[in-house]
């Protein structure tokens, strides 16, 4: 087993999470979502976030809208719906809970 892979798999069981954290204090264009995603150290491509930003749209929890662009084509900004909102509020309880569960089974001694 690659360590690689599992550390792949660790990252994109997050992703949709943290895209909506991104989202949480406003729109976004998908290469400052990369970006933020990037700086936070989560390894994503471009080829990754389309499909999953639509998945999220389809799902109801983002809307965009398109803005024309000066030096380019039209951009499309992504925005957390109201049901978005809601959601992302159910994950962070259940990321706190995991969190602290995952704290507890890494830290302490096996006593069997």
């Amino acid at each position: 087993m690659k360590i690689e892979n599992t550390k792949a798999q660790m990252r994109k069981g997050v992703l949709e999470f943290c895209i909506l954290s991104v989202l949480k204090d406003g729109e976004a264009y998908t290469s400052d979502i990369l970006e933020t995603l990037k700086d936070a150290k989560m390894l994503v491509v471009e080829g990754t976030i389309y499909p999953l930003l639509t998945r999220l749209k389809n799902a109801g929890l983002l809307s965009y809208r398109w803005e024309e662009s000066t030096g380019g084509p039209p951009r499309k900004y992504y925005e957390l719906t109201e049901k978005g909102r809601l959601f992302l509020t159910e994950l962070n309880g259940t990321w706190n809970e995991l969190q602290q569960a995952v704290t507890i089974v890494t830290s302490e001694k096996n006593t069997k």
